[in-house]
């Protein structure tokens, strides 16, 4: 964030002082709302959570070295404030999250040399926003979202983070229920915009496919005049709600991308390959150009193409974007492939369970199928996908149906009441050894118990799953027994305890 005075700060969201120091601070730059995560001289904003109300922590953002706090109820503050802020300054105003919003449009406008990308979709967003930062990095200066700040609050906190001397600035941006996205794009004020996908995501919320189409459209509203929209080739749902958008945009262009000959950037040639450390994915652009990108899953390729396509727009050069795709890491909890070691020798774990929907399990249920080839036994740990609606049951038998159908895993695990019905579905195809349902979710880490030396284990399901856990209980465990050597595998009527 450039630096910004405290009478500026108040002038664009307004308020009244309710405590001002003497002597102004320093330059304020910057933003917070965790006081564990504040600096100094950063603006902190006192939200209420679910878990934890801002205002209680005023005194330790103060101590953090915070030069403002922007609050909505000063009753809420703690006993004694005054005294224990020093000279921070606190600001009252109607609504602290509206405040920050209003204040990062503001800063924004002001970021007027910075080519600013918005990246959305249904999947792929976080790993969109690394390979933008690898390849926009090789050659420019600039900053990006960090971990999955794509809310009415990581967003405005990735703006106030950006620095007018940056070249680019990368925001993720996420949805779960109509309307979300719009505002938040005209806050960005994107430069390009980005759809990674647009899959069965939120349907609690967003009801169909075409309300994830219509909700992901309307990141493009908030193109710039002659902005750019970088969208997945062949997705019918979206292409309406994309050209309505677009047209509101004086001067506004597209590119797409995608494995179909209809993509104007056309992934080619995409197969993974083992390597010394792990996995790549090589693949080439319209037949021509090859690029490695050290990650697992073809979808990875569309995401690292779309981010071609922005390096093209800003000015990158091929080799350094080419370098910049060699050296991206994946995001936690992504399709991350590590190698546990036990007695006897090791189990593959290919953790991609920070979320999941009806399209993700699928691509990591074939991306899977594709590198477990070599394993003794493949087997897939499935938890619930959430927020699907009333939908959920019959989504979870089509993954089911596809495991069935194809040659995908060995054995199965499902965990939760929603995943119960992949397993339902499998019932009718395979052997009851082959499947074990876990209605608890509290009891998925004894799914490491199943698992032996040559294993391969997919870990997949929705957030509040957690199945990192599985993998943490099979490494605590690993240097002390054999996995899979605490007695039999339960039957699917006997779920682990």
């Amino acid at each position: 964030m450039s630096h910004w005075t405290l009478d500026a700060i108040k002038a664009v969201i307004g308020g009244t002082w309710l405590a001002r120091p003497e002597s102004p601070p320093g330059p304020v730059h910057g933003a917070c709302v965790d006081s564990r995560a504040c600096g100094p001289g950063q603006v902190f904003f006192a939200l209420r959570g679910e878990r934890a109300d801002g205002h209680s922590f005023l005194p330790d953002a103060a101590a953090a070295g915070a030069a403002l706090a922007v609050v909505t109820s000063p009753e809420a503050l703690p006993e004694g404030w005054r005294a224990r802020i020093g000279p921070m300054a606190v600001l009252h105003t109607p609504d602290s999250g509206a405040a920050l919003l209003r204040l990062a449009a503001a800063h924004r406008r002001r970021l007027d040399s910075t080519r600013v990308i918005a990246v959305g979709g249904s999947n792929g967003k976080t790993t969109t926003v690394r390979l933008l930062s690898a390849v926009l990095g090789s050659t420019l200066r600039g900053s990006a979202s960090i971990k999955s700040f794509n809310n009415a609050v990581g967003v405005p906190l990735t703006i106030l983070g950006a620095n007018r001397s940056h070249q680019y600035l990368v925001c993720e941006v996420g949805t779960n229920a109509p309307g979300e996205i719009a505002p938040l794009a005209q806050v960005i004020a994107p430069d390009l915009a980005v759809i990674t996908s647009v899959g069965r995501e939120h349907l609690e919320g967003l009801a169909t496919l075409a309300g994830v189409a219509a909700e992901e459209a309307s990141l493009l509203g908030g193109l710039v005049p002659g902005g750019l929209a970088v969208l997945p080739a062949g997705v019918e749902a979206l292409a309406g709600p994309a050209r309505k958008r677009l047209a509101q945009v004086a001067g506004a262009t597209a590119v797409t991308f995608g494995f179909g000959e209809d993509a104007d950037l056309r992934v080619t040639d995409c197969a993974h390959e083992r390597r010394e450390g792990g996995v790549c994915l090589r693949f080439r652009v319209n037949a021509r150009e090859w690029y490695d990108v050290p990650l697992a899953g073809r979808h990875n390729a569309l995401n690292a193409t779309a981010a071609l396509a922005v390096a093209r727009r800003l000015g990158v050069a091929p080799d350094a974007a080419r370098e910049g795709l060699r050296r991206v890491e994946p995001a936690e909890l992504r399709m991350q492939v590590a190698r546990v070691p036990v007695l006897g020798g090791r189990v593959e774990v290919f953790n991609d369970a920070y979320n999941a929907n009806p399209e993700s399990m699928l691509a990591a249920l074939e991306t899977f199928a594709e590198l477990a080839g070599g394993s003794t036994r493949r087997v897939a740990i499935l938890g619930d996908m959430l927020e699907l609606g009333d939908a959920a049951p019959d989504l979870h038998r089509e993954i089911g149906e596809a495991i069935a159908a194809g040659d995908r895993a060995d054995l199965v695990v499902t965990v939760g009441p929603l995943a119960g019905f992949i397993a339902e579905r499998l019932s009718r195809s395979w052997p009851a050894e082959r499947i074990v349902p876990i209605e608890d979710p509290a009891h998925a880490p004894s799914a490491a118990r199943l698992l032996r030396a040559g294993d391969a284990v997919l870990l997949k399901g929705s957030r509040r799953m957690a199945l990192e856990r599985v993998a943490a209980a099979l490494a605590a465990d690993a240097p002390t027994r054999p996995a899979g050597a605490k007695g039999p595998a339960p039957t699917p009527a006997t779920p682990l305890p």
